[in-house]
């Protein structure tokens, strides 16, 4: 390394170093960074003659201190705009947020992946923040202190990743949520251990139809069951016996049961209505199998379905997890698992969205016939009060009392894990905003993402593969 002065017109830069280990461009490059002189246009006066692009410092004899004369006529100055560009950092939080969208991510707090992309999949369903800002601050005495402390805290986080686009701590939501249930503070060597997302995700959501829905709480009785309740129907019979009954129950989500036959969610969902159990049978006078087929008789307005990637393994006393590839759509339809009553619900609702789609295609929208009882029948069911539409309870805004469900939803959320145990890997959650652009959800780092990439995330392999999906319903005006 050699140091030199070099000479331009009226200017003198000392100490300007020669690395003589690179090529006399580099060094032009250096003095075209000081003079603003292109390398093709300097002309370096040495040891028998110009400066080449290509020559070899070691027979030019350039010396320690030495002078070195250039000619040579810099660019134009390029005068700077009378406005420059505004870079995004540069706005405003509040019109940061509005060019972009929602993308505050959640710092993990020691193996708070779990929690983190559970929190961030239901903080993009705006009716549940707009239930939980209308969430009293004082406890009503028929809900327990914990259960009150963790809907609090959740309406908080909620308020705070709505209004920073920097990363938010989740502290006080977590230490309230493992105040209301222990299991998420399980430690390990000093350490908090991974937990199952989907614990996480069914243990705040009944915490919040249990708050949500007490009697000071006016807004809507049965909030989280509007939004999130399945409304079930089973048969259930003995084929030994004959025995057969009926059954009705309410779940916050599906099950995409996967096995060797399952290629699509719709093959693991059609597994995951029917199941075994065995029970006592009166007339039999011992126990005996019952197979139970379940049925939809009513939908909420966010479709969970969960894939039931991981099962307890027997022989090495642990969870294991199924890591078969299974495909899922970007939109949904349930028709097919729906109860008769709820199909002819939803008959006249999907009619109106496909004469819908028709007209947006350029299409002519389907004639109808004054005279035709069919016709009469369907704008009856239009007309029928919400409770009778194939929606799970009462509507929760306005809107909902205008529109009727089609059995048709569009993915918002899927929520990944990434490794071959429940027990450790990572979790993170991929969320469509209201602008249409889907958001990765790594803890603290919000990254934004192609749609067609989102069903990729099938499973098949250690990529992150979808374990909770959530859908939204499409719905048509009354």
């Amino acid at each position: 390394m050699l140091t030199v002065s070099v000479k331009w017109q009226k200017e003198l830069f000392p100490k300007v170093e020669i690395d003589t280990s690179q090529s006399p461009y580099v060094f032009k490059c250096q003095l075209h960074d000081l003079t603003g002189v292109p390398p093709e246009r300097q002309k370096i006066m040495v040891k028998g003659g110009l400066l080449k692009d290509d020559a070899n410092w070691a027979t030019l004899g350039v010396k320690e201190g030495q002078k070195l004369m250039m000619m040579g006529t810099a660019d134009e100055i390029v005068k700077t705009p009378e406005k420059g560009p505004v870079f995004m950092e540069d706005l405003p939080e509040e019109e940061q947020m509005v060019a972009m969208g929602h993308t505050a991510g959640l710092f993990n707090l020691g193996n708070t992946c779990y929690m983190n992309s559970t929190v961030q999949c239901l903080h993009s369903v705006p009716e549940l923040k707009s239930a939980l800002v209308s969430y009293p601050s004082q406890k009503s005495s028929e809900l327990d202190h914990s259960s009150h402390m963790l809907t609090a805290a959740t309406r908080e986080l909620f308020n705070e990743l709505d209004k920073s686009v920097q990363p938010v701590a989740p502290m006080q939501f977590w230490m309230v949520l493992r105040k209301k249930y222990p299991q998420f503070g399980q430690l390990h060597n000093g350490v908090y251990m991974q937990q199952d997302a989907e614990e996480c995700w069914t243990q705040l959501l009944y915490t919040l139809s249990q708050s949500l829905r007490s009697p000071s709480f006016s807004e809507n009785p049965d909030t989280i069951k509007a939004l999130f309740g399945i409304e079930l129907v089973s048969r259930v019979h003995c084929q030994e016996s004959g025995e057969e009954s009926s059954e009705t129950e309410s779940v916050y989500s599906l099950k995409c049961h996967i096995s060797q036959e399952v290629n699509h969610l719709h093959e693991g969902l059609k597994h995951g209505l029917k199941s075994e159990l065995e029970k006592a049978s009166p007339c039999l006078g011992r126990s005996a199998i019952y197979l139970k087929e379940s049925r939809i008789n009513a939908l909420p307005r966010y479709l969970t379905v969960q894939f039931v990637r991981f099962f307890w393994k027997r022989e090495s006393n642990q969870k294991a997890k199924i890591l078969r590839k299974v495909d899922y759509p970007l939109q949904l339809d349930v028709y097919d698992f729906c109860s008769d009553d709820l199909c002819k619900k939803l008959e006249a609702p999907r009619q109106i969205l496909r004469d819908e789609e028709g007209k947006k295609a350029g299409l002519k929208a389907k004639e109808k016939t004054s005279g035709s009882k069919d016709n009469d029948v369907k704008m009856t069911d239009v007309e029928r009060p919400s409770n009778e539409s194939g929606e799970s309870s009462k509507p929760t805004s306005q809107e909902d009392k205008k529109s009727h469900l089609t059995g048709i939803y569009d993915l918002v959320a899927v929520l990944t894990h990434k490794g071959r145990s429940a027990d450790s890997g990572h979790y993170v959650a991929w969320v469509k905003q209201e602008s249409g652009k889907w958001i990765e959800f790594d803890d603290d780092n919000p990254v934004p993402q192609r749609e067609e990439d989102i069903t990729k995330l099938s499973g098949g392999g250690d990529w992150h593969m979808a374990y909770i999906c959530m859908y939204k319903a499409r719905t048509v005006p009354k």
